[in-house]
């Protein structure tokens, strides 16, 4: 029996089917995309959002979100590029959390992924904001164990928002600060 009344039966795998294949729609298109998405940048905040929520979004296929983070915060004020940026890649990581809710079994037999499962289930939150932290691809994963989990929606993008909050900070801080430096080192100012 489903731990969610409302998601049943047939219902349950309906959903989990279309979640599955609207994932991997979502990750070929953004992948599709790349080159062109960079054009939003220009846009300012809001460009840098959907970046984020389009880099974030993508399973398994890197696109680099952090390193526009880290160029941004240099061209804007950090402090907004990183709101921008951690709110639109904890958006974009409900792919991975929708991912495990449909597909459990896709991915259980890879030891990594029953490792953060296993460290999800005993940490909740605080392991999403820990993965969410730390610059590595193993996110999806994590978002895949919290929808498998059933860990609700809400309380994953909290964590997700807080821990990717915090890491966009300092990219887009080293960003600014890095062409600071540049100036400093060339003799000039910025």
């Amino acid at each position: 029996m489903s731990d969610r009344p409302w998601l049943s039966g047939w219902r349950l795998t309906l959903t989990r089917v279309f979640s599955l294949v609207a994932v991997i729609a979502i990750t070929i298109y953004i992948f599709s995309i790349r080159d062109q998405a960079e054009k939003l940048a220009g846009y300012g905040y809001p460009g840098i959002f959907l970046l984020s929520i389009l880099a974030n979004a993508t399973l398994i296929l890197p696109v680099p979100g952090v390193a526009l983070t880290f160029t941004l915060g240099a061209v804007f004020h950090p402090f907004w590029v990183a709101l921008a940026a951690g709110t639109g890649a904890a958006l974009g990581e409900l792919t991975g959390y929708l991912a495990g809710f449909s597909g459990r079994g896709v991915i259980e037999s890879n030891p990594t992924y029953k490792r953060i499962k296993d460290w999800t289930a005993h940490h909740g939150g605080w392991a999403i904001l820990i993965l969410a932290f730390i610059p590595n691809p193993l996110f999806d994963l994590g978002g895949a164990a919290a929808g498998a989990l059933g860990m609700p929606v809400q309380v994953f993008l909290f964590w997700a928002w807080i821990g990717k909050i915090l890491k966009m900070l300092l990219f887009a801080y080293a960003g600014a600060a890095s062409v600071d430096w540049l100036f400093n080192l060339m003799g000039g100012a910025p």
